[in-house]
This record gives C-alpha cells, sequence and structure tokens, in this order.
C-alpha cells in the first residue's frame, strides 16, 4: 500500500471540521451561562441582527419608519449564542479551506519549480548536443577537404 496516496491532510482537516460543532456548542452553553458573555458578547450581535433581520423584513413590506424593538436579554442572549456558534462553525470551515488552499498552491509551486529545472535541464542538453553537432559538423568538413585534397595530391 502507498504512503503517500493516502490524504492524511484532508481527513485532519475533516476531523477538525467534525470537532468545531461539539466545541461551538461547549462555547454557546458556556457563553448562556457567563453574565460577562451574556452582556458582552452575545447580546450586543445579537440586537444588531435583530434590528437588520426586522428592518430588511419591514422594507421588503413596504413600511418605511416602523420602529424595531430590542429583544429581551434571554432571547437575545440564546440568539448571540447561536451567531456566536455558527460563526466558529464558518470560522473553521473557512480555516480549513484555507489551508487546503495553501497547500494546494504550494503543490502547485513546487510542481511548476520542477518542470521549470526539468526544461532549464533539457534546454542546456540542447545547448550542450547543439554545441557537440556544430563540432562534429566541422570534423565531418575539414574529413571532407582532407579526402578531396587526396586524389588531387595523387594525380600531382
Amino acid at each position: 500500500m502507498v504512503v503517500g496516496a493516502f490524504p492524511i491532510a484532508k481527513l485532519l482537516m475533516l476531523g477538525v471540521r467534525q470537532v468545531s460543532r461539539p466545541l461551538a456548542n461547549t462555547i454557546k452553553a458556556n457563553a448562556r451561562r457567563s453574565p460577562f458573555f451574556r452582556a458582552y458578547i452575545c447580546q450586543p450581535p445579537a440586537q444588531i441582527y435583530h434590528w437588520f433581520e426586522m428592518k430588511m423584513k419591514m422594507r421588503m413590506m413596504g413600511f418605511k419608519g416602523a420602529q424595531v424593538q430590542p429583544l429581551n436579554e434571554d432571547v437575545a442572549a440564546d440568539l448571540g449564542s447561536e451567531l456566536l456558534g455558527e460563526a466558529i462553525v464558518f470560522l473553521v470551515g473557512g480555516a480549513c479551506i484555507l489551508a487546503e488552499y495553501l497547500r494546494q498552491s504550494s503543490n502547485t509551486a513546487k510542481k511548476e519549480e520542477e518542470l521549470h529545472s526539468t526544461l532549464d535541464s533539457l534546454q542546456e542538453q540542447v545547448a550542450h548536443l547543439s554545441l557537440t553537432v556544430e563540432e562534429l559538423d566541422a570534423r565531418l568538413r575539414e574529413n571532407n577537404r582532407l579526402v578531396l585534397s587526396l586524389p588531387a595530391q595523387a594525380t600531382k
């Protein structure tokens, strides 16, 4: 069995993505319990998200100047912790995609460098063979000149 054929990096990325969901759920549970997380981390993004969502819905229904009521603390904390969990999963997925892209680009760069070095080597060989052909052509012309000069000397 070929060891290099097994995509260890892809398997590792899949494992990281699978672990990110329970990690996000743990962070959400801790965020719901912690007063600091509830007040400063979860509620502000939830209120902004709620305000933006309601404004868009109101505009789509034709209400231009309607006032949006803020969420109560419990609902805002739950929505904020859900947003936090989804953001964590999204960031982990994005990091996995970025890591895969960087890995692929480095592999591509290595292949291009290898191809470039092979091309340089082939060009060097062609140049060397061209010089060899020129040298052999010069020898052949010299030999032909010598051969043609022999009968001329023999006839004298």
